[in-house]
């Protein structure tokens, strides 16, 4: 019988860094950890210390291989928050600002500005990137850095920064500044790569004024990044898989086929569909991205992202100090019969897909006299499923209408809001074994270059089903709850989607 082999995924996100140890059938067998401050120096602005990012991802992983022998370990896979833009010096390692966070809104008026120079310009980025001109990407962020910070566009200029989102800096690190690149998925998130050509575009850089030899080399998602320094962990590990998180939990979900679509609940949410060798181009404002690239191929993926989900019960506990854990969220939102007309639109740092308002703020409506906390949370939840039937409507209007979602993070853990999901999208909701897909899916592509799982159907057989979860609601209800969600988005929007 031959021996166990281990694989250690790192997960880098938005609120903590946490580190898993993977056993060969996708068991989990050791984990790590730590949340981390974030930094709000401004009314929009979202910053990380980049030093909390790496000590806390070094801490977790030495915690979570104390408990297996080291020399199991076969590979590292690194997923991570995405967009999140570090610059740092390449001499020293150190950032010269801190990390500007995918919810940052702080560009919103250069994104103004290029769009109203030019009305065209915003369908030339979209042809190329997939995406839109919108402060949520790495871009103008990285502008940013470079134009605030004394000096540093010369130094860029003269090649002495480097720019990566946060897997390009955490490996770095992790390879002594030895690897300096990142994957197509990660890439394709930042404005500067054409994802039908799969290289940086020179247009785009000059379009967003980034210099293109700050920028990571692009490698698939399975692939050899680089070994860790020995003095890290003990002993060299090969760094073997990488992707954005949305996309690693798509693989971790094993949505291999054109048609499958996967929602994931953390900070954010964001719904992802497999729409295999082409890169389909929606008319409603959801964005074209890379699902994945193996052995030089690329699956392709429409995506719609809604900033705020678990981020809204964060803010429970830690803004108004409702409730102590976000497990108490589910049985105060049960002792409910109905929302009592309470309704929460968390645009905290605007709104995301398919409206693209990055000015809206947040607002709750619907109050009384008798309104308390049990109505707070159970406004938070269902915010989250009204956020995400926006998603699945604008992907109707683009044709494509799943019978059913692979759902997954901290928040499905949650029954009563799987089933209102599963209500208010009117299909079926399916909850895997092992919710924590993300790092799961960084563990399967590491995996998959180490020669662990000969190929995606050795992945597939390893997907299990926890629970499923049908509509059950009267449609006239369903239709009112939907009525009112509307209502109370239309009087956030500072201007009008398409």
């Amino acid at each position: 019988m031959s021996e166990t082999r281990y694989i250690l995924a790192i997960d880098q996100g938005t609120t903590s860094s946490r580190a898993i140890v993977f056993d060969e059938n996708g068991r989990s067998v050791s984990v790590a950890q730590q949340e981390f401050p974030q930094h709000f120096p401004n009314s929009g602005w979202v910053e990380h210390d980049p030093e909390d990012l790496w000590s806390t991802v070094v801490a977790v992983c030495k915690e979570a291989l104390a408990r297996v022998d080291v020399a199991k370990v076969a590979a590292i896979g690194i997923t991570n928050q995405r967009e999140t833009t570090v610059v740092w010096d390449r001499k020293t390692g150190k950032a010269i600002y801190n990390a500007i966070v995918w919810q940052d809104r702080r560009t919103a008026a250069l994104c103004h500005e290029l769009k109203k120079r030019d009305p065209k310009l915003e369908e030339a980025v979209n042809a190329k990137s997939g995406l839109l001109i919108d402060p949520y990407f790495s871009a103008t962020k990285v502008a940013w850095i470079l134009d605030h910070v004394t000096g540093a566009r010369a130094r860029a200029d003269q090649g002495d920064l480097a720019f990566g989102t946060v897997d390009s800096f955490l490996l770095w690190r992790l390879t002594g500044g030895k690897s300096h690149a990142t994957d197509a998925t990660n890439a394709a998130r930042t404005n500067l790569f054409n994802i039908r050509d799969n290289a940086w575009d020179d247009e785009l850089c000059k379009i967003f004024r980034v210099p293109r030899n700050m920028l990571p080399d692009v490698k698939d998602c399975a692939a050899d990044f680089g070994v860790t320094d020995t003095d890290l962990f003990g002993a060299e590990i090969p760094v073997l898989g990488m992707a954005g998180d949305q996309q690693a939990a798509a693989f971790g979900q094993c949505c291999f086929e054109p048609g499958d679509i996967k929602s994931t609940y953390g900070t954010g949410c964001f719904v992802i569909l497999n729409t295999g060798d082409e890169a389909v181009t929606s008319q409603h404002r959801l964005l074209t991205t890379v699902g994945y690239r193996i052995n030089g191929k690329t699956s392709y993926a429409i995506e719609g992202a809604i900033f705020v989900a678990g981020a809204a019960v964060q803010w429970l506990r830690d803004g108004l100090g409702i409730i102590k854990s976000a497990a108490e969220t589910e049985g105060l939102a049960k002792s409910l019969d109905d929302n009592h007309g309470v309704y929460l639109v968390p645009a905290f740092t605007g709104l995301g897909a398919p409206y693209w308002d990055p000015d809206a703020r947040g607002a709750i409506f619907g109050l009384t006299r008798d309104t308390g906390p049990r109505e707070f949370v159970r406004a938070a939840l269902e915010s989250v499923c009204y956020q995400t039937f926006d998603l699945f409507e604008a992907m109707a209007a683009d044709g494509v209408s799943p019978k059913a979602v692979r759902v997954d993070g901290g928040m499905v853990a949650n029954d009563w809001m799987c089933q209102m999901l599963s209500d208010v999208l009117g299909i079926s909701v399916e909850r895997p074994e092992v919710t924590e897909t993300t790092a799961l899916g960084a563990a399967y592509l590491a995996g998959l270059q180490a020669g662990i799982y000969r190929d995606l159907d050795h992945i597939s057989e390893k997907w299990h089903l926890d629970a499923s979860f049908e509509p059950d609601i009267e449609p006239g209800r369903r239709q009112g709850l939907l009525n009112g969600w509307k209502d109370a988005v239309k009087r956030v929007q500072t201007s009008p989607s398409d």
